[in-house]
């Protein structure tokens, strides 16, 4: 079994940008047409050819669903043409609604690390609360209520809590805590879908205006949102929710045996990774593809937690479509 020292990140980074690259290259033909499955394919079909070409030997540690739910890049999946033993945490097209209908915020993302660094999170719903860097370990906690976690980090921040602004799955479900939030004075930006973008931008308030995320997603875009903040900093906290025993023995499955654990970020992603997102459509973080006749253009941004850099990259390239 391979260790942390057999994980050359600096040598494998710029692979990784390669392969969320050509995903998203490849959902591009699929922006805007309404058909998530299609864009959804493409993209996967892509990120596993180029995983195939790393020489890594990797593992699908959060992937497109269990091995009966998804033909490729399941969780399990074993990808790469050999060598040091990697877990890759994937979703080939964050946003298939988005790219469907051609809104902001689409990314394709994918991290990797060492074997054994990432939370093998079932495919169950996870509670989340996140904030940016630069703030005191557990100042905000999902044991407090909405407007606790305004007024805790509005007293961190030395603002009002009419100056924090929360991201929020629109949901039926998060009716209450929206109402909530909204009775503190803070703002909300509500976004559709893609809650790994929501995220990260807590990570760059100054960019984006977001300080916190709070609400229910999926737990695998929890543990991926996780390894984003591992390397532009900030805090998130996730807990399983089960609506069901099947979803408990999912939870099982998986090894997880405390039902009711809340994970910390280094809980989620415990040695260091590398981290990728293309952007597809427009969005607060990478603008989106950019096609004219004979080029494609692409922006991804590539980081690593072990050295805390962000790199990103534009990239320009001749393109012919397929007779």
């Amino acid at each position: 079994m391979s260790t942390p020292k057999d994980f050359n990140d600096r040598m494998l980074s710029l692979g990784l940008a390669r392969v969320a690259e050509q995903a998203a290259i490849a959902s591009a033909d699929w922006i805007g047409r309404g058909d998530e499955k299609a864009a959804d394919q493409a993209a996967v079909n892509a990120m596993r050819e180029q995983l195939n070409k790393l020489e890594i030997s990797g593992v699908v540690v959060i992937g497109e669903g269990e091995r009966d739910e998804a033909p490729m890049l399941y969780i399990g999946e074993e990808v790469g043409a050999g060598g040091p033993g990697v877990d890759i945490a994937l979703d080939p097209l964050e946003g298939t609604t988005l790219t469907a209908k051609d809104m902001p915020n689409a990314l394709t993302v994918i991290a990797m690390g060492p074997r054994g660094s990432m939370l093998h999170a079932p495919d169950v719903y996870m509670d989340k609360l996140a904030i940016g860097p630069g703030y005191p370990e557990g100042v905000v906690t999902l044991d407090m209520s909405p407007a606790e976690r305004v007024a805790a980090l509005a007293k961190a921040k030395g603002c009002e809590p009419r100056d924090i602004t929360c991201c929020i799955l629109e949901r039926p479900r998060h009716a209450d805590m929206i109402a909530e939030v909204r009775s503190t004075g803070a703002g909300i930006r509500l976004i559709t879908d893609g809650d790994v973008a929501g995220v990260m931008h807590c990570a760059e308030p100054q960019v984006t205006g977001i300080d916190m995320y709070m609400g229910s997603g999926g737990a695998p875009e929890g543990v991926l949102a996780a390894a984003a903040l591992k390397c532009m900093g900030g805090q998130i906290y996730g807990r399983l929710l089960f609506r069901n025993d099947d979803e408990r023995g999912r939870a099982d499955k998986a090894g997880i045996t405390d039902l009711d654990k809340i994970y910390a970020r280094d809980e989620m992603v415990t040695d260091h990774v590398i981290f990728a997102a293309t952007g597809v459509t427009n969005g607060s973080l990478v603008p989106g593809i950019k096609r004219e006749i004979g080029w494609v253009e692409t922006e991804t941004v590539l980081m690593r937690s072990k050295t805390g850099s962000v790199r990103r990259m534009h990239y320009r390239n001749p393109f012919e479509r397929a007779s």
